[in-house]
């Protein structure tokens, strides 16, 4: 299986980009695995004028880093999402990128599973509930099978993930795909 993994931290070796070789560790035992930082790409946000709809190819008529995560996106059978939760929501980056499959390109991405990586600073229960609950009406509507989700609160600090258990979650969330 092809999965791409959707860091959207803007701090290189942050926690989530962490978590998010610690799955994809798991993972590229049985499967090919890339991690694919947006923030090494400059994307525009989705301005919803729909003019994806009736454009050749269904492209986009901004031209940015997009086309680039188009096409791996397109290669993937599973998309995970990694993401540290600013304000109780995914990173701006991030957001762009899930904003921008509102395309009729993505009838032709061949994407069947996802999952979710989330590093929150807060430790409040509820610092998740809105992003999962988003991640979980999206998985519905396109009929994706969710293969699991690693929720990491109380990590502030660079660094801060290194001994916690869920290091071992995402590790073995990866590897039994």
């Amino acid at each position: 299986m092809n999965i791409l993994i959707l860091t959207g931290s803007p701090r290189k070796g942050s926690n989530t980009d962490i978590l998010a070789k610690a799955f994809a560790d798991g993972a590229s035992k049985n499967n090919s695995v890339e991690i694919v930082s947006v923030n090494d790409y400059k994307v525009n946000a989705c301005i919803g004028c729909n003019s994806c709809f009736t454009r050749e190819r269904n492209e986009c008529f901004q031209k940015d880093g997009m086309a680039d995560i188009y096409a791996k996106i397109a290669n993937a059978d599973m998309v995970v999402i990694a993401s540290p939760v600013y304000f109780y929501g995914i990173s701006a980056q991030l957001k762009n990128i899930i904003d921008r499959c509102h395309t009729p390109m993505r009838k032709n991405f061949k994407i069947k599973k996802t999952a979710l990586l989330l590093v929150a600073g807060s430790s409040k229960p509820c610092v998740f509930d809105a992003i999962v609950r988003q991640y979980e009406l999206i998985v519905d509507y396109f009929h994706f099978e969710d293969k699991g989700k690693v929720l990491v609160g109380g990590v502030n600090d660079k660094g801060a993930i290194a001994e916690r258990k869920e290091l071992r979650d995402a590790y073995n969330l990866g590897a039994n795909l």
